[in-house]
């Protein structure tokens, strides 16, 4: 009679496969927005925004915390278990670049974060006024800050500024462009203005710039010799008439 022969399992396995398999199905995850990992979030100025964190796969009530940047936000009660929401009104520019992140409060290596990516236009206008002596240095300073980056140009008197290499020196960041003159002259009289274009609008600032007469220079040292020189002949001159004035006393 023929003998039935069954594969042998090793008892152990099926538990292990069971439980990763739990772990699998029930591993715990944050979303916010419906992102379940990082991302950039554009927008604009103005309009308020709202950020939800939502926990999936959860077995319990689980707290949640909501950072921005380093700091962590104040949350009201009902508005921390398994689901929270934050708000950002108005939206401004000091909210372009921050990081808002929603953290697991029991394991706060399960997080999603969320950077803000605020667009806006280059925001100058106005006009300066400035007053400098002739063969002295002066610096134009244009703060435009914007989002994207604009471009600036300068133009004098409504037309192209022709820089010279050794006079004219041009510094720019995302936020300032400077216009530096060296040794200025009376030929730089005039209205420069800063011209600054992006995709999302344009802005002007004007400097009306001054070049004034050169001040006479007084020889300080001279003064002071002559001063002293002065003084000294002075006391010789009471020293040299002391006896006239003990005979008239």
């Amino acid at each position: 009679m023929a003998q039935r022969r069954s594969l042998a399992v090793p008892c152990g396995a099926p538990v292990l496969a069971i439980s990763f398999l739990a772990c699998v199905a029930t591993g715990l995850e944050l979303s916010v927005n419906n992102h379940a990992a990082d991302f950039t979030l554009s927008t604009e100025l103005g309009p308020a925004i709202s950020l939800s964190c939502l926990v999936h796969n959860s077995s319990q009530a689980e707290e949640l915390l909501w950072y921005r940047g380093d700091g962590q936000v104040g949350l009201k009660d009902g508005n921390k278990v398994n689901i929270s929401n934050i708000c950002i009104s108005p939206v401004n520019e000091s909210d372009n670049g921050v990081t808002f992140t929603c953290k697991l409060a029991r394991d706060k290596s399960v997080q999603v974060s969320v950077i803000l990516d605020v667009q806006f236009p280059p925001q100058l206008a106005g006009e300066e006024t400035l007053h400098v002596e002739e063969d002295k240095d002066v610096t134009l300073t244009c703060n435009s800050k914007s989002n994207p980056q604009a471009q600036s140009t300068w133009i004098k008197d409504n037309h192209s500024l022709t820089l010279q290499q050794n006079r004219h020196e041009l510094y720019q960041t995302s936020e300032v462009f400077q216009l530096s003159i060296r040794k200025v002259q009376k030929s730089d009289n005039g209205t420069y203005t800063c011209v600054v274009e992006s995709p999302l609008g344009n802005g002007t600032r004007d400097f009306h710039l001054i070049v004034e007469d050169k001040k006479p220079v007084f020889p300080k040292e001279a003064i002071i010799a002559a001063c002293i020189v002065v003084t000294i002949t002075i006391l010789f001159g009471i020293v040299a008439r002391k006896d006239n004035f003990c005979k008239v006393w």
